[in-house]
Protein backbone atom coordinates (compact mmCIF):
# COMPACT_ATOMS: atom_id res chain seq x y z
CA UNK A 1 0.00 0.00 0.00
CA UNK A 2 2.73 2.09 0.97
CA UNK A 3 4.68 1.81 -2.75
CA UNK A 4 1.26 2.31 -4.27
CA UNK A 5 0.88 5.83 -2.97
CA UNK A 6 5.13 6.98 -3.98
CA UNK A 7 4.13 5.76 -7.30
CA UNK A 8 1.32 8.13 -7.50
CA UNK A 9 2.78 10.88 -5.47
CA UNK A 10 5.81 10.43 -8.59
CA UNK A 11 3.38 10.29 -11.26
CA UNK A 12 1.81 13.31 -9.72
CA UNK A 13 5.42 15.32 -9.30
CA UNK A 14 6.30 14.19 -12.28
CA UNK A 15 3.21 15.65 -14.17
CA UNK A 16 3.97 18.72 -12.53
CA UNK A 17 7.66 19.43 -13.16
CA UNK A 18 6.78 19.00 -16.90
CA UNK A 19 4.19 21.43 -16.77
CA UNK A 20 6.68 23.43 -15.55
CA UNK A 21 9.41 22.94 -18.07
CA UNK A 22 5.97 23.50 -20.48
CA UNK A 23 5.20 26.61 -19.20
CA UNK A 24 9.09 28.02 -19.14
CA UNK A 25 9.29 26.82 -22.85
CA UNK A 26 6.19 29.08 -23.44
CA UNK A 27 7.81 31.75 -21.56
CA UNK A 28 10.58 31.95 -23.43
CA UNK A 29 9.16 31.94 -26.72
CA UNK A 30 6.88 35.19 -25.88
CA UNK A 31 9.60 36.82 -24.55
CA UNK A 32 11.35 35.98 -27.79
CA UNK A 33 8.35 37.18 -29.88
CA UNK A 34 8.12 40.22 -27.97
CA UNK A 35 11.59 41.39 -28.47
CA UNK A 36 11.24 40.65 -32.20
CA UNK A 37 7.92 42.54 -32.15
CA UNK A 38 9.65 45.96 -30.22
CA UNK A 39 12.39 45.65 -32.67
CA UNK A 40 10.40 45.74 -35.62
CA UNK A 41 7.47 48.39 -34.41
CA UNK A 42 10.36 50.53 -32.88
CA UNK A 43 12.27 50.63 -36.62
CA UNK A 44 8.57 51.55 -38.28
CA UNK A 45 7.97 53.57 -35.43
CA UNK A 46 11.46 55.37 -36.29
CA UNK A 47 10.75 55.72 -40.03
CA UNK A 48 7.09 56.77 -39.51
CA UNK A 49 8.56 60.14 -37.40
CA UNK A 50 11.71 60.46 -39.74
CA UNK A 51 9.02 60.70 -43.02
CA UNK A 52 6.62 62.77 -40.81
CA UNK A 53 9.04 65.31 -39.85
CA UNK A 54 11.31 64.97 -43.66
CA UNK A 55 7.99 65.84 -44.85
CA UNK A 56 7.22 68.95 -43.07
CA UNK A 57 10.82 70.42 -43.44
CA UNK A 58 10.13 69.78 -47.25
CA UNK A 59 6.71 72.11 -46.85
CA UNK A 60 8.13 74.36 -45.28
CA UNK A 61 11.80 74.89 -47.23
CA UNK A 62 8.48 75.19 -50.64
CA UNK A 63 6.51 77.51 -48.24
CA UNK A 64 9.49 79.56 -47.77
CA UNK A 65 10.92 79.68 -51.18
CA UNK A 66 7.04 80.79 -52.80
CA UNK A 67 7.16 83.66 -49.84
CA UNK A 68 10.39 84.89 -51.18
CA UNK A 69 9.65 84.66 -54.94
CA UNK A 70 6.71 86.49 -54.36
CA UNK A 71 8.12 89.11 -52.71
CA UNK A 72 10.82 89.58 -55.10
CA UNK A 73 8.02 89.88 -57.88
CA UNK A 74 6.77 92.37 -55.58
CA UNK A 75 9.71 94.24 -55.75
CA UNK A 76 10.21 94.66 -59.25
Amino acid sequence: MFNFIHKILDNIKAKLSQEGQGMVEYALIIAVVAVIAVLVLNTNLRNAITNAFDSASNQIDTTTENINDMRGEAGN
